[in-house]
Protein backbone atom coordinates (compact mmCIF):
# COMPACT_ATOMS: atom_id res chain seq x y z
CA UNK A 1 0.00 0.00 0.00
CA UNK A 2 2.82 2.40 0.89
CA UNK A 3 4.29 2.01 -2.62
CA UNK A 4 1.11 3.36 -4.23
CA UNK A 5 1.76 6.46 -6.30
CA UNK A 6 -0.44 9.48 -6.85
CA UNK A 7 -1.12 9.94 -10.57
CA UNK A 8 -0.03 13.13 -12.31
CA UNK A 9 -3.64 13.94 -13.14
CA UNK A 10 -4.68 13.74 -9.49
CA UNK A 11 -1.73 15.94 -8.49
CA UNK A 12 -2.76 18.40 -11.19
CA UNK A 13 -6.37 18.42 -9.97
CA UNK A 14 -5.22 19.12 -6.40
CA UNK A 15 -2.88 21.85 -7.65
CA UNK A 16 -5.63 23.51 -9.72
CA UNK A 17 -8.16 23.60 -6.88
CA UNK A 18 -5.42 24.46 -4.38
CA UNK A 19 -4.28 27.51 -6.35
CA UNK A 20 -7.84 28.77 -6.47
CA UNK A 21 -8.37 28.21 -2.75
CA UNK A 22 -5.07 29.95 -1.98
CA UNK A 23 -6.11 32.98 -4.02
CA UNK A 24 -9.41 33.10 -2.14
CA UNK A 25 -7.80 33.12 1.30
CA UNK A 26 -4.86 35.42 0.40
CA UNK A 27 -7.05 38.14 -1.12
CA UNK A 28 -9.20 38.15 2.03
CA UNK A 29 -6.32 39.10 4.36
CA UNK A 30 -4.52 41.20 1.72
CA UNK A 31 -7.54 43.48 1.39
CA UNK A 32 -7.57 44.15 5.14
CA UNK A 33 -4.39 46.20 4.64
CA UNK A 34 -6.17 48.40 2.09
CA UNK A 35 -8.97 49.57 4.40
CA UNK A 36 -7.52 53.06 5.12
CA UNK A 37 -6.92 53.58 1.39
CA UNK A 38 -10.44 52.43 0.45
CA UNK A 39 -12.00 54.67 3.12
CA UNK A 40 -10.27 57.69 1.62
CA UNK A 41 -10.90 56.80 -2.04
CA UNK A 42 -14.60 55.96 -1.66
CA UNK A 43 -15.28 58.40 1.20
CA UNK A 44 -16.62 55.72 3.58
CA UNK A 45 -16.20 55.00 7.29
CA UNK A 46 -14.59 52.01 9.06
CA UNK A 47 -17.93 50.28 9.66
CA UNK A 48 -18.71 50.38 5.92
CA UNK A 49 -15.28 49.28 4.68
CA UNK A 50 -15.38 46.32 7.09
CA UNK A 51 -18.06 44.83 4.82
CA UNK A 52 -15.23 43.94 2.39
CA UNK A 53 -14.33 41.14 4.81
CA UNK A 54 -17.73 40.51 6.41
CA UNK A 55 -19.69 40.00 3.17
CA UNK A 56 -16.98 37.71 1.77
CA UNK A 57 -16.86 35.54 4.91
CA UNK A 58 -20.64 35.41 5.01
CA UNK A 59 -20.99 34.21 1.40
CA UNK A 60 -18.21 31.61 1.76
CA UNK A 61 -19.75 30.31 5.00
CA UNK A 62 -23.18 29.94 3.37
CA UNK A 63 -21.87 28.24 0.19
CA UNK A 64 -19.44 25.75 1.78
CA UNK A 65 -22.18 23.67 3.50
CA UNK A 66 -23.61 22.96 0.04
CA UNK A 67 -20.39 21.17 -0.96
CA UNK A 68 -21.54 17.68 0.04
CA UNK A 69 -24.73 17.81 -2.00
CA UNK A 70 -22.94 19.55 -4.91
CA UNK A 71 -20.29 16.80 -4.99
CA UNK A 72 -22.94 14.09 -5.16
CA UNK A 73 -25.06 15.88 -7.77
CA UNK A 74 -22.61 17.50 -10.23
CA UNK A 75 -19.40 16.54 -12.00
CA UNK A 76 -16.24 17.67 -10.23
CA UNK A 77 -14.89 19.42 -13.33
CA UNK A 78 -18.14 21.34 -13.82
CA UNK A 79 -18.03 22.55 -10.21
CA UNK A 80 -14.41 23.59 -10.67
CA UNK A 81 -15.18 25.50 -13.87
CA UNK A 82 -18.09 27.28 -12.19
CA UNK A 83 -15.97 28.23 -9.17
CA UNK A 84 -13.03 29.44 -11.26
CA UNK A 85 -15.12 31.46 -13.72
CA UNK A 86 -17.09 33.08 -10.90
CA UNK A 87 -13.85 33.99 -9.14
CA UNK A 88 -12.45 35.47 -12.37
CA UNK A 89 -15.64 37.47 -12.91
CA UNK A 90 -15.48 38.84 -9.36
CA UNK A 91 -11.81 39.78 -9.77
CA UNK A 92 -12.43 41.62 -13.06
CA UNK A 93 -15.36 43.49 -11.48
CA UNK A 94 -13.17 44.61 -8.57
CA UNK A 95 -10.38 45.75 -10.92
CA UNK A 96 -12.73 48.14 -12.74
CA UNK A 97 -15.18 48.92 -9.89
CA UNK A 98 -15.93 52.69 -9.90
CA UNK A 99 -17.91 52.52 -6.64
CA UNK A 100 -17.73 50.70 -3.32
CA UNK A 101 -21.05 48.93 -3.95
CA UNK A 102 -19.65 47.33 -7.12
CA UNK A 103 -16.48 46.45 -5.23
CA UNK A 104 -18.65 44.59 -2.72
CA UNK A 105 -20.53 42.87 -5.55
CA UNK A 106 -17.21 41.55 -6.84
CA UNK A 107 -16.35 40.23 -3.38
CA UNK A 108 -19.72 38.42 -3.21
CA UNK A 109 -19.05 36.69 -6.53
CA UNK A 110 -15.52 35.75 -5.40
CA UNK A 111 -16.99 34.37 -2.17
CA UNK A 112 -19.27 32.03 -4.12
CA UNK A 113 -16.27 30.78 -6.13
CA UNK A 114 -14.13 30.26 -3.02
CA UNK A 115 -17.01 28.56 -1.19
CA UNK A 116 -17.22 25.96 -3.97
CA UNK A 117 -13.44 25.61 -4.40
CA UNK A 118 -12.30 25.08 -0.79
CA UNK A 119 -14.09 21.76 -0.08
CA UNK A 120 -13.60 20.63 -3.70
CA UNK A 121 -9.86 20.32 -3.15
CA UNK A 122 -10.28 18.13 -0.05
CA UNK A 123 -12.96 16.00 -1.69
CA UNK A 124 -10.55 15.23 -4.55
CA UNK A 125 -7.83 14.26 -2.05
CA UNK A 126 -10.16 12.02 -0.01
CA UNK A 127 -11.62 10.34 -3.08
CA UNK A 128 -8.66 9.98 -5.45
CA UNK A 129 -5.44 9.82 -3.38
CA UNK A 130 -4.26 6.36 -2.19
CA UNK A 131 -4.97 5.93 1.51
CA UNK A 132 -1.26 5.55 2.35
CA UNK A 133 -0.62 9.06 0.95
CA UNK A 134 -3.69 10.88 2.27
CA UNK A 135 -1.88 12.37 5.29
CA UNK A 136 0.75 14.08 3.14
CA UNK A 137 -1.76 15.42 0.62
CA UNK A 138 -4.18 16.64 3.28
CA UNK A 139 -1.18 18.41 4.81
CA UNK A 140 -0.48 20.07 1.48
CA UNK A 141 -4.16 21.02 1.17
CA UNK A 142 -4.55 22.44 4.66
CA UNK A 143 -1.34 24.45 4.55
CA UNK A 144 -3.12 26.62 1.96
CA UNK A 145 -5.77 27.79 4.40
CA UNK A 146 -3.39 27.81 7.37
CA UNK A 147 -0.55 29.78 5.74
CA UNK A 148 -2.39 32.07 3.31
CA UNK A 149 -3.70 34.40 6.09
CA UNK A 150 -0.10 35.15 7.07
CA UNK A 151 1.03 35.69 3.45
CA UNK A 152 -1.89 38.02 2.64
CA UNK A 153 -0.85 41.04 4.74
CA UNK A 154 2.69 40.96 3.31
CA UNK A 155 1.37 40.75 -0.24
CA UNK A 156 -1.24 43.46 0.39
CA UNK A 157 1.22 45.76 2.15
CA UNK A 158 3.76 45.61 -0.68
CA UNK A 159 1.12 46.20 -3.37
CA UNK A 160 -0.60 49.10 -1.59
CA UNK A 161 2.71 50.81 -0.77
CA UNK A 162 4.36 50.44 -4.18
CA UNK A 163 1.44 50.30 -6.63
CA UNK A 164 -2.34 50.55 -6.18
CA UNK A 165 -4.82 48.36 -4.29
CA UNK A 166 -6.42 47.23 -7.59
CA UNK A 167 -3.17 45.42 -8.45
CA UNK A 168 -4.02 42.90 -5.72
CA UNK A 169 -6.76 41.69 -8.07
CA UNK A 170 -4.77 42.27 -11.27
CA UNK A 171 -1.99 39.92 -10.08
CA UNK A 172 -4.60 37.26 -9.32
CA UNK A 173 -5.80 37.09 -12.94
CA UNK A 174 -2.88 35.11 -14.49
CA UNK A 175 -2.75 32.83 -11.43
CA UNK A 176 -6.46 32.00 -11.73
CA UNK A 177 -6.13 31.47 -15.49
CA UNK A 178 -3.25 29.04 -14.83
CA UNK A 179 -5.46 27.21 -12.34
CA UNK A 180 -8.25 27.06 -14.93
CA UNK A 181 -6.00 25.52 -17.60
CA UNK A 182 -4.52 22.93 -15.21
CA UNK A 183 -7.99 22.00 -13.94
CA UNK A 184 -9.43 21.53 -17.44
CA UNK A 185 -6.55 19.20 -18.32
CA UNK A 186 -6.44 17.12 -15.14
CA UNK A 187 -9.73 16.94 -13.20
CA UNK A 188 -11.54 13.65 -13.72
CA UNK A 189 -14.80 12.21 -12.43
CA UNK A 190 -14.34 9.16 -10.18
CA UNK A 191 -17.65 8.80 -8.33
CA UNK A 192 -21.11 8.12 -9.68
CA UNK A 193 -23.54 11.02 -9.60
CA UNK A 194 -26.80 11.03 -7.68
CA UNK A 195 -29.55 13.59 -7.95
CA UNK A 196 -30.52 15.36 -4.75
CA UNK A 197 -33.18 18.01 -4.43
CA UNK A 198 -31.96 21.16 -2.67
CA UNK A 199 -34.05 21.80 0.42
CA UNK A 200 -34.74 25.55 0.21
CA UNK A 201 -35.82 25.77 3.85
CA UNK A 202 -32.53 24.26 5.07
CA UNK A 203 -30.59 26.65 2.84
CA UNK A 204 -32.56 29.58 4.34
CA UNK A 205 -31.70 28.36 7.85
CA UNK A 206 -28.00 28.17 6.88
CA UNK A 207 -28.18 31.76 5.63
CA UNK A 208 -29.95 32.89 8.81
CA UNK A 209 -27.45 31.09 11.03
CA UNK A 210 -24.30 32.50 9.47
CA UNK A 211 -25.74 35.96 8.90
CA UNK A 212 -26.53 36.16 12.61
CA UNK A 213 -23.28 34.69 13.90
CA UNK A 214 -20.90 36.50 11.53
CA UNK A 215 -22.63 39.89 11.95
CA UNK A 216 -22.60 39.36 15.72
CA UNK A 217 -18.89 38.64 15.75
CA UNK A 218 -18.11 41.44 13.26
CA UNK A 219 -19.89 44.03 15.42
CA UNK A 220 -18.50 42.77 18.71
CA UNK A 221 -15.38 44.95 18.57
CA UNK A 222 -17.26 48.22 18.02
CA UNK A 223 -20.69 47.73 19.64
CA UNK A 224 -21.96 46.91 23.13
CA UNK A 225 -22.42 43.15 23.57
CA UNK A 226 -26.03 43.57 24.73
CA UNK A 227 -26.94 45.67 21.69
CA UNK A 228 -29.27 44.53 18.92
CA UNK A 229 -26.38 44.33 16.45
CA UNK A 230 -24.37 41.93 18.65
CA UNK A 231 -26.55 39.93 21.07
CA UNK A 232 -29.57 40.28 18.78
CA UNK A 233 -27.52 38.98 15.85
CA UNK A 234 -26.28 36.03 17.92
CA UNK A 235 -29.88 35.16 18.85
CA UNK A 236 -30.83 35.19 15.14
CA UNK A 237 -27.85 32.93 14.39
CA UNK A 238 -28.81 30.56 17.20
CA UNK A 239 -32.40 30.35 15.92
CA UNK A 240 -31.07 29.52 12.44
CA UNK A 241 -28.70 26.88 13.87
CA UNK A 242 -31.39 25.11 15.94
CA UNK A 243 -33.84 25.25 13.03
CA UNK A 244 -31.24 23.74 10.67
CA UNK A 245 -30.51 20.87 13.07
CA UNK A 246 -34.19 20.07 13.55
CA UNK A 247 -34.89 20.31 9.81
CA UNK A 248 -31.86 18.18 8.82
CA UNK A 249 -32.80 15.42 11.25
CA UNK A 250 -36.20 15.10 9.54
CA UNK A 251 -34.82 14.79 5.99
CA UNK A 252 -33.55 11.61 4.37
CA UNK A 253 -31.02 13.57 2.26
CA UNK A 254 -30.24 16.86 4.07
CA UNK A 255 -27.97 19.54 2.57
CA UNK A 256 -25.37 18.59 5.14
CA UNK A 257 -25.83 15.46 7.23
CA UNK A 258 -25.24 16.66 10.79
CA UNK A 259 -25.80 13.13 12.08
CA UNK A 260 -22.09 12.44 11.47
CA UNK A 261 -21.46 14.55 14.59
CA UNK A 262 -22.99 11.72 16.64
CA UNK A 263 -19.62 10.05 16.09
CA UNK A 264 -17.97 11.46 19.24
CA UNK A 265 -14.42 10.86 18.03
CA UNK A 266 -15.11 12.83 14.85
CA UNK A 267 -16.96 15.62 16.69
CA UNK A 268 -14.03 15.92 19.14
CA UNK A 269 -11.69 16.46 16.19
CA UNK A 270 -14.14 19.04 14.81
CA UNK A 271 -14.12 21.04 18.06
CA UNK A 272 -10.30 20.93 18.27
CA UNK A 273 -10.04 21.95 14.60
CA UNK A 274 -12.37 24.90 15.24
CA UNK A 275 -10.38 26.07 18.28
CA UNK A 276 -7.03 25.81 16.46
CA UNK A 277 -8.32 27.84 13.49
CA UNK A 278 -9.76 30.43 15.87
CA UNK A 279 -6.40 30.72 17.67
CA UNK A 280 -4.46 30.89 14.39
CA UNK A 281 -6.60 33.66 12.86
CA UNK A 282 -6.77 35.51 16.18
CA UNK A 283 -2.99 35.52 16.40
CA UNK A 284 -2.64 36.66 12.78
CA UNK A 285 -4.74 39.70 13.78
CA UNK A 286 -2.88 40.49 17.03
CA UNK A 287 0.71 40.32 15.76
CA UNK A 288 0.58 42.73 12.74
CA UNK A 289 -1.35 45.25 14.89
CA UNK A 290 1.18 44.89 17.74
CA UNK A 291 4.10 45.43 15.36
CA UNK A 292 2.48 48.57 13.91
CA UNK A 293 0.79 50.14 16.96
CA UNK A 294 3.14 49.12 19.78
CA UNK A 295 6.50 48.80 18.01
CA UNK A 296 5.75 51.63 15.53
CA UNK A 297 6.58 49.82 12.30
CA UNK A 298 4.90 49.86 8.87
CA UNK A 299 2.44 47.35 7.45
CA UNK A 300 5.17 45.93 5.18
CA UNK A 301 7.48 45.32 8.16
CA UNK A 302 4.58 43.69 10.02
CA UNK A 303 4.00 41.36 7.10
CA UNK A 304 7.70 40.51 6.76
CA UNK A 305 8.01 39.65 10.47
CA UNK A 306 5.28 36.97 10.29
CA UNK A 307 6.24 35.70 6.81
CA UNK A 308 9.02 33.27 7.95
CA UNK A 309 6.51 31.61 10.27
CA UNK A 310 4.08 31.22 7.38
CA UNK A 311 6.80 29.60 5.25
CA UNK A 312 7.77 27.23 8.07
CA UNK A 313 4.12 26.27 8.53
CA UNK A 314 3.97 25.48 4.81
CA UNK A 315 7.00 23.18 5.13
CA UNK A 316 5.74 21.41 8.25
CA UNK A 317 2.21 20.71 6.93
CA UNK A 318 3.13 17.95 4.42
CA UNK A 319 5.91 16.81 6.78
CA UNK A 320 3.32 16.34 9.54
CA UNK A 321 1.11 14.46 7.09
CA UNK A 322 4.01 12.14 6.22
CA UNK A 323 4.51 11.37 9.93
CA UNK A 324 0.80 10.53 10.19
CA UNK A 325 1.03 8.18 7.20
CA UNK A 326 4.08 6.43 8.70
CA UNK A 327 3.60 6.53 12.49
CA UNK A 328 -0.07 7.38 13.04
CA UNK A 329 -1.87 10.54 14.08
CA UNK A 330 -0.96 10.80 17.78
CA UNK A 331 2.68 11.87 17.43
CA UNK A 332 2.33 14.83 15.02
CA UNK A 333 -0.97 16.05 16.49
CA UNK A 334 0.15 16.03 20.13
CA UNK A 335 3.64 17.36 19.33
CA UNK A 336 2.11 20.20 17.32
CA UNK A 337 -0.36 20.98 20.12
CA UNK A 338 2.47 21.15 22.67
CA UNK A 339 4.32 23.58 20.38
CA UNK A 340 1.33 25.90 19.94
CA UNK A 341 0.58 25.74 23.67
CA UNK A 342 4.19 26.58 24.57
CA UNK A 343 4.42 29.53 22.19
CA UNK A 344 1.17 31.02 23.50
CA UNK A 345 2.62 30.84 27.01
CA UNK A 346 5.64 32.85 25.76
CA UNK A 347 3.42 35.41 24.01
CA UNK A 348 1.38 35.82 27.22
CA UNK A 349 4.43 36.17 29.52
CA UNK A 350 6.33 38.69 27.38
CA UNK A 351 3.33 40.45 25.82
CA UNK A 352 4.15 43.92 27.17
CA UNK A 353 7.67 44.00 25.74
CA UNK A 354 7.73 41.94 22.55
CA UNK A 355 10.37 43.01 20.04
CA UNK A 356 9.91 42.21 16.35
CA UNK A 357 12.66 39.57 16.66
CA UNK A 358 10.85 37.93 19.58
CA UNK A 359 7.52 37.99 17.74
CA UNK A 360 9.04 36.45 14.60
CA UNK A 361 10.91 33.77 16.58
CA UNK A 362 7.97 32.70 18.76
CA UNK A 363 5.66 32.76 15.74
CA UNK A 364 8.03 30.35 13.98
CA UNK A 365 7.39 27.85 16.77
CA UNK A 366 3.65 28.46 16.66
CA UNK A 367 3.39 27.92 12.90
CA UNK A 368 5.53 24.77 13.13
CA UNK A 369 2.94 23.49 15.60
CA UNK A 370 0.10 24.52 13.28
CA UNK A 371 1.81 22.76 10.37
CA UNK A 372 2.09 19.53 12.34
CA UNK A 373 -1.44 19.71 13.72
CA UNK A 374 -3.89 21.48 11.43
CA UNK A 375 -4.16 19.09 8.49
CA UNK A 376 -3.71 16.00 10.63
CA UNK A 377 -6.66 16.86 12.87
CA UNK A 378 -8.80 17.09 9.74
CA UNK A 379 -7.37 13.89 8.22
CA UNK A 380 -7.65 11.83 11.41
CA UNK A 381 -11.16 13.09 12.12
CA UNK A 382 -12.39 12.13 8.65
CA UNK A 383 -10.74 8.69 8.94
CA UNK A 384 -13.23 7.94 11.71
CA UNK A 385 -16.14 8.31 9.27
CA UNK A 386 -17.39 5.91 6.63
CA UNK A 387 -16.43 6.74 3.06
CA UNK A 388 -20.05 7.67 2.31
CA UNK A 389 -19.99 10.18 5.20
CA UNK A 390 -16.71 11.91 4.39
CA UNK A 391 -18.14 14.53 2.02
CA UNK A 392 -20.50 15.65 4.81
CA UNK A 393 -17.64 15.59 7.34
CA UNK A 394 -15.48 17.64 4.97
CA UNK A 395 -18.32 20.16 4.50
CA UNK A 396 -18.68 20.55 8.28
CA UNK A 397 -14.94 21.09 8.79
CA UNK A 398 -14.62 23.61 5.96
CA UNK A 399 -17.74 25.47 7.10
CA UNK A 400 -16.53 25.75 10.69
CA UNK A 401 -13.12 26.84 9.44
CA UNK A 402 -14.68 29.98 7.92
CA UNK A 403 -16.74 30.62 11.02
CA UNK A 404 -13.72 30.08 13.31
CA UNK A 405 -11.74 32.67 11.36
CA UNK A 406 -14.44 35.27 11.87
CA UNK A 407 -14.82 34.31 15.54
CA UNK A 408 -11.09 34.39 16.31
CA UNK A 409 -10.50 37.77 14.68
CA UNK A 410 -13.59 39.33 16.26
CA UNK A 411 -12.93 38.04 19.78
CA UNK A 412 -9.35 39.29 19.94
CA UNK A 413 -10.18 42.60 18.25
CA UNK A 414 -12.97 43.17 20.82
CA UNK A 415 -10.55 42.43 23.68
CA UNK A 416 -7.91 44.80 22.30
CA UNK A 417 -10.47 47.52 21.46
CA UNK A 418 -11.74 47.44 25.05
CA UNK A 419 -8.23 48.13 26.35
CA UNK A 420 -7.52 50.79 23.72
CA UNK A 421 -10.46 52.84 24.99
CA UNK A 422 -8.66 53.44 28.26
CA UNK A 423 -5.35 55.15 27.44
CA UNK A 424 -2.40 55.84 25.13
CA UNK A 425 -2.55 53.67 22.02
CA UNK A 426 0.87 52.06 22.47
CA UNK A 427 0.44 50.95 26.09
CA UNK A 428 -3.26 50.10 25.77
CA UNK A 429 -2.66 47.97 22.65
CA UNK A 430 0.10 46.05 24.45
CA UNK A 431 -2.21 45.50 27.42
CA UNK A 432 -5.09 44.42 25.20
CA UNK A 433 -2.78 42.07 23.30
CA UNK A 434 -1.68 40.48 26.59
CA UNK A 435 -5.32 39.85 27.52
CA UNK A 436 -6.01 38.39 24.07
CA UNK A 437 -2.92 36.14 24.29
CA UNK A 438 -4.18 34.79 27.63
CA UNK A 439 -7.62 34.02 26.16
CA UNK A 440 -5.99 32.19 23.23
CA UNK A 441 -3.73 30.29 25.65
CA UNK A 442 -6.76 29.10 27.65
CA UNK A 443 -8.40 28.02 24.37
CA UNK A 444 -5.27 26.05 23.44
CA UNK A 445 -5.40 24.19 26.77
CA UNK A 446 -9.00 23.16 26.00
CA UNK A 447 -7.93 22.06 22.50
CA UNK A 448 -5.03 19.99 23.89
CA UNK A 449 -7.24 18.19 26.44
CA UNK A 450 -9.80 17.35 23.74
CA UNK A 451 -7.10 16.07 21.40
CA UNK A 452 -5.58 13.88 24.12
CA UNK A 453 -8.93 12.15 24.48
CA UNK A 454 -9.97 11.83 20.82
CA UNK A 455 -6.56 10.77 19.49
CA UNK A 456 -6.50 7.89 21.99
CA UNK A 457 -10.08 7.00 21.08
CA UNK A 458 -9.16 7.10 17.40
CA UNK A 459 -6.18 4.78 17.97
CA UNK A 460 -8.43 2.21 19.62
CA UNK A 461 -11.04 2.31 16.88
CA UNK A 462 -10.52 1.01 13.40
CA UNK A 463 -11.26 3.69 10.81
CA UNK A 464 -14.04 2.86 8.40
CA UNK A 465 -13.05 4.26 5.08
Amino acid sequence: MSSEKISKKVLGAILATGIMSFCGVVVETAMNITFPTLMKEFNIDIATVQWMTTIYLLVVAIVVPLSAILKKSFKTKNLFLLANLLFLLGVVLDIIAPSFSLLLAGRVIQGIGTGIALPLMFNIILEQVPRSKIGVMMGVGTLITAVAPAVGPTFGGIIVTSLNWRYIFIFLLPVLLLSLIIGILTIEQKSELQRFKLDILSFAFIGLMFTGFILGFSNMGSQNFFSLTVLGAFVVGLIGCISLILRSNRLENPIIDLRVLKNTTFSGHVIAFFILQMISLGLSFILPNYIQLVNGNSAIIAGMVVLPGAILGAIFAPFGGRILDSLGAAKPILLGSVLTLSTLILFSLFSLELTNLAIGSIYLGFMAGVGLTFGNIMTNGLKNLKLSEQADGNAILNTLQQFAGAAGTSVVSAIIAQSQAGGAIQISTATGSRNAFIVLFIASIIEFVILLKVVRSSKKSSPSV
